[in-house]
């Protein structure tokens, strides 16, 4: 099964956002974790893809 990152940032979008909701003070963490991972993308592409 291919997972694309433009499919996995909507869904990671969507829970964070629900999460935020729900516990507001974990927004600090939750964007941190999401700008890494996005980093991470960012700077390794090859990690995150399959061939």
């Amino acid at each position: 099964m291919h997972v694309d990152v433009f499919l996995i940032q909507p869904l990671i979008a969507l829970v964070f956002g629900i999460l935020i909701l729900i516990l507001p003070r974990l927004l600090n963490y939750l964007i941190a974790i999401y700008l890494i991972f996005v980093g991470l993308v960012g700077l390794f592409p090859h990690l995150f893809s399959a061939t």
